[in-house]
């Protein structure tokens, strides 16, 4: 009974062993693709996903070794029907931690009966200067739209951003017409790119695809 018992004890240890090496190579792995700022990220291999978690501020997943000016960049992204806490999107044109533009969606607001609320489904920003409260007031319902037909607002949705010189168009779910059309407002410099969730949210993406030109 007693070599029962230790054997069993040290199958346990070493299968304690093996899960701990796979999560610190799996991490080890994570830091080598991502600079994370304000967030942790995570990944499930076997679904192809990137994980966000929740925290205050905003949180960015800049995509080590990617750069992006002008093209297309594909990708699906889930938050989650929680009224202001689901902000999902992704960051480009990155200068620096705190300049950049961005595209994000608010699910919660997908399928709002209440027609505002409903108009500020989709958002594009660009930080420091132009960010939603400033946009909002000074050009209501241009750099925010509605996204017809709605997402299912807890579930993955496709998205496809197309950037030329200066202008970005946004499609959701492989809708030929633009959910949101824009001139840029600014010039970052930049050609980070990355995941991004606003304040206490979080999030997550799968099949990311960058066609620069």
């Amino acid at each position: 009974m007693t070599k029962k018992v230790i054997g069993l004890s040290t199958m346990v240890v070493s299968l304690l062993i093996i899960v701990s090496a796979a999560k610190t190579a799996r991490a080890q792995d994570l830091k080598e693709k991502y600079r994370t700022v304000n967030r942790t990220v995570s990944s499930d291999k076997k679904y192809g996903t990137i994980h966000l978690n929740q925290a205050k501020g905003v949180g960015i997943a800049w995509i080590k070794g990617k750069t992006f000016v002008k093209g297309v960049i594909e990708f699906d992204v889930k938050g989650k029907d929680e009224f202001q806490g689901s902000f999902v999107g992704i960051a480009f044109h990155g200068l620096n931690d705190t300049t950049y533009e961005a595209v994000y969606f608010r699910p919660f607001n997908f399928r709002s009966t209440d027609p505002v609320r409903k108009a500020h489904a989709v958002q594009y920003i660009t930080s420091p200067k132009y960010d939603w409260p400033k946009l909002r007031t000074d050009f209501p319902n241009k750099y925010e739209k509605p996204v017809v037909p709605e997402p299912d607002p807890n579930q993955w949705f496709h998205v496809k951003i197309v950037v030329s010189e200066a202008r970005i168009s946004v499609y959701v779910n492989g809708n030929n017409t633009a959910a949101l059309e824009l001139e840029s407002l600014v010039d970052t410099g930049g050609k980070m790119l990355g995941y991004w969730v606003g304040t206490g949210s979080a999030g997550s993406w799968k099949n990311l695809k960058i066609n620069a030109k």
